[in-house]
Formats: C-alpha cells, sequence, structure tokens
C-alpha cells in the first residue's frame, strides 16, 4: 500500500466536539456604529440629561488607529481540526480489554479519539479508565439468528451515522462481516483483523464447511473495497486469505496485539513438582480435553505432573466444555482449576512449563505472556503456535490432537531443567525483540495512519 502523504479533515464536527469562540471585529467610526453593534465591547453612559442624546464613550484601550479601521480586518481564526476517529468493533469487551488495549492505548498516544463499540459485560469502567469512549452494541454469539444480525448490523449504521469515524477496526471474524455490511457506503477506512478464524475454520462438520464456503466469499467481496486491508497474525492465515481469493495488497501481516514486556518480566522456576500451565478459554479446540488426557496418561506412568488450569467455558462458542466437565477435573489428583485469573504472572510464577496444545491461532496471548514470563513451552505444530513456540528453540511441538505425543514432551521437558532453562530465556529475548507491545503498537499505529491519510 503507497502513503501518499497526510491529507487534512476539513470536516467541520456537527456534534460541536470542538468549540470555536466567536471573535468581534469593530471598527469604530464616530457617531456611526448602531447600539446593537457596540453592547459588550462598549459602555452606554445612561447618566444623561433628560432629553439629551445617548452617549457612547468607547474604551481606550479599544480604540483603533485611522490605518487599522482602514485597512482589512483580521481573518476569524480557523477552527482547531478534531482528532481522527478510530472505531473499534468487537464482540466482547472483555475481548477487547484482553486482546487490543495494547494496539488502543498506541493509537490514543498517536493522536487518535479511541471509540469502542461491543456487547458490555463488566469491562464498561475499565474501557472508561482509559479516556476511551464506549458505545454497547448486541453481538449474539454462538448461534445463527437472522433477526439479531440484522439489529446487529443496524445498531452499526447507526453509529456511522452519528460518529462519522475516520477509521474502523474490526476485530475477530463476526465483527469483520457485520461491521462490513454496516460500513457500506461509508467513507471510513476499514481494517478487518482475521485472527485465528475460529470454529467455522477449524471444525470439519458439514456445517462449518458450509460456514467456511459462505464467509469465504464474503469476506472477498467486502474486504476488496477501497481503503480496506485484512489484518493477518501468522503468515499461515495470510496463505489462508490468499487461497480465497482476496488480493496480496489488501493483506497486512502484523504479529499479534503485543505483549508488555516491562510489566511481565522473567521469573525464577518455582520450588517443588513440575508443574503445568494452561491458559486461556476452555475450548475443545484449544486443546484442553487433549491436555487433561496427557496428564492422565502420566500419571499412569508414574510420571505424573501437576497442571494449573486458568480460564472458565465460553459458552457462547460450540466448541466450549461444560462448566461441570471443567469442575469434574479440578477433583481429579494433580490438577488445579484456578477459573479466570486477573493477573497472570501469578499463575507463570507457580508454573515450569506453559502448554497449549491448540487446533489453530491467530498468535496466542498465553503463549506470548509465558515467553516475557520466561517460561518453556510445549505446543502444537499448527498456524499461530509455532510463530512464538518455536522447535528445540524456544518450545517442544507436537502434532495436534495428540494425547500420547503431548505426555512425551512434558516427561522429556520435566525431565530436563537445563532444557527448560534454556528455552525459557529464548522465548523471553524473542518476546522483547519481536512481540513487545511498544513494537506491536508502532506497527499498528503506522497502519492507521497510513490508511487514514490515503484519498478516499
Amino acid at each position: 500500500m503507497r502513503d501518499v502523504g497526510f491529507v487534512p479533515n476539513q470536516h467541520v464536527d456537527k456534534c460541536a466536539d470542538y468549540a470555536m469562540p466567536a471573535l468581534c471585529h469593530t471598527v469604530v467610526l464616530e457617531g456611526t456604529i448602531p447600539l446593537w453593534r457596540m453592547l459588550g465591547t462598549h459602555h452606554v453612559d445612561l447618566r444623561r440629561p433628560p432629553g439629551s442624546r445617548l452617549s457612547l464613550r468607547t474604551p481606550t484601550h479599544l480604540l483603533m488607529s485611522t490605518d487599522t479601521q482602514l485597512g482589512s480586518r483580521t481573518p476569524p481564526a480557523r477552527a482547531k481540526p478534531r482528532p481522527p476517529r478510530l472505531l473499534y468493533v468487537v464482540t466482547e469487551d472483555w475481548f477487547f480489554l484482553s486482546h487490543r488495549l495494547p494496539m488502543a492505548r498506541a493509537a490514543r498516544a498517536a493522536g487518535f479519539e479511541v471509540h469502542v463499540a461491543t456487547n458490555v459485560a463488566d469491562g464498561a469502567a475499565a474501557i472508561a479508565r482509559e479516556g476511551f469512549i464506549l458505545h454497547p452494541i448486541r453481538f449474539a454469539r454462538g448461534r445463527l439468528s437472522p433477526f439479531a444480525t440484522l439489529a446487529t448490523v443496524r445498531a452499526l449504521r447507526r453509529l456511522h451515522r452519528a460518529l462519522a469515524p475516520d477509521l474502523v477496526h474490526h476485530v475477530a471474524l463476526q465483527a469483520t462481516v457485520l461491521g462490513s455490511f454496516a460500513a457500506l457506503g461509508a467513507p471510513a477506512a476499514r481494517i478487518n483483523a482475521i485472527t485465528g478464524l475460529g470454529h467455522a475454520f477449524i471444525s470439519q462438520t458439514r456445517k462449518a464447511r458450509l460456514m467456511r464456503s459462505l464467509i469465504g466469499g464474503l469476506l472477498r467481496r467486502l474486504i476488496d473495497r477501497p481503503r480496506s486491508v485484512a489484518l493477518v497474525q501468522n503468515p499461515d492465515d495470510r496463505q489462508l486469505l490468499l487461497g480465497l481469493g482476496i488480493a496480496p495488497d489488501r493483506i497486512v501481516l502484523i504479529p499479534g496485539s503485543g505483549v508488555d514486556v516491562a510489566l511481565l518480566k522473567p521469573l525464577p522456576e518455582p520450588a517443588g513438582a513440575v508443574t503445568l500451565g494452561f491458559v486461556g478459554r476452555l475450548l475443545d479446540d484449544k486443546g484442553i480435553r487433549v491436555l487433561v488426557a496427557a496428564h492422565r496418561l502420566l500419571r499412569a506412568r508414574a510420571s505424573p505432573a501437576m497442571l494449573l488450569i486458568a480460564g472458565t467455558p465460553d459458552p457462547a462458542n460450540p466448541a466450549s466444555v461444560s462448566r461441570a466437565e471443567a469442575e469434574g477435573w479440578s477433583r481429579e489428583p494433580g490438577i488445579t482449576w484456578l477459573g479466570h485469573v486477573e493477573d497472570i504472572a501469578t499463575v507463570w510464577a507457580r508454573a515450569h512449563i506453559a502448554v497449549l496444545p491448540s487446533r489453530r491461532e491467530g498468535l496466542p496471548k498465553s503463549l506470548l505472556e509465558a515467553a516475557a514470563c520466561a517460561r518453556p513451552m510445549i505446543a502444537t505444530d499448527v498456524p499461530g503456535c509455532r510463530e512464538i513456540a518455536i522447535e528445540n528453540e524456544t518450545a517442544l511441538l507436537v502434532p495436534a490432537d495428540d494425547a500420547a505425543a503431548l505426555a512425551d514432551a512434558i516427561e522429556r521437558l520435566a525431565q530436563a531443567p537445563d532444557l527448560r532453562a534454556r528455552f525459557g530465556a529464548a522465548a523471553r529475548r524473542l518476546a522483547e525483540k519481536r512481540f513487545s507491545a511498544d513494537a506491536i503498537g508502532h506497527s499498528v499505529t503506522e497502519l492507521y495512519l497510513q490508511l487514514v491519510r490515503t484519498p478516499g
């Protein structure tokens, strides 16, 4: 994409985001200025005898020279242009806070006015504390409902008309499809973040294959528009979009959402038995059932390891495990289900090894955070995971859905403290070099500015 340079926004905001004070320029010509022109800038002398004429006294600090009186008036000051408006469209407020906050902060620092359109659960206060403007929009996840879909599109379209954003960042597949329909005909530039691709692109059920075909056609048509790009996090997803017929110059690759390497620091290994850490939603697609099966195999081999599970089910996702199943795991020997954990560093302080046996990822935040804390990793050799979990450098890789291979990898790394230390140190260096929030934030804001500066 070619950067054509900045084009100032000449739009005057009807919602009066910036108030321009009126400037009064008065030329005093003796006895010729009407009373209504004099009020506010001249003193009216009401102390006059009956029958006398009204006397107007101009304050000396307002008197102008003859040259000024006869010359041209000072031109009115121009209104300060408003900052460019960036609208994030994301299905859940918690996902925005978990996965897009570093990007949004970088955009704010670059001068954008940041708005967030999302389902609102518990994140409203946190979004407000960041200085972002929240717009509650209802998204129906986990079911196909034409009425709910149309309601969401209408709500987003109304928001476009009221807000007139300069740039819209659609986050994940559902927001991309519905948000792109809502933005048809609108002048805003668009970023369509295709992250992880979700259940429809992983499952092999007949329904999922049908959805894949439908979504692929929609993406091709919705993204192929002026000032519109697809944003992916790994080379495999880029190839997938190319296979759907999306033009190469419409695809931008930025690896992940960034991890705060200043906040998450290298941690020493904890004392005691080797402990595995899993962080993420409790979805079959994340490999949580495979991990529990591998843990059982290790117990049967008399080579047990402790397992910490940090995360909750996601009932709106068809691949979610039930709460009852998760509670059942927590009753098994050596497994602790922590539920949602706010401070993720507390998990990695207790774990020796990060494990994510997922079927497909964009670029997994859980592994980025583990790498920042200098934890070695075991992951599946699938798109997204292998960008951070690099075989024999930061991690051991195993095939997806293979509990026996996963158990073997866990056993090998559990018995090799020197290998864990080497992997962990390399993971931290990789997090700092490629995936820091500062580096990713810089890349994203450069893309934002380039799209905003490109004429529509």
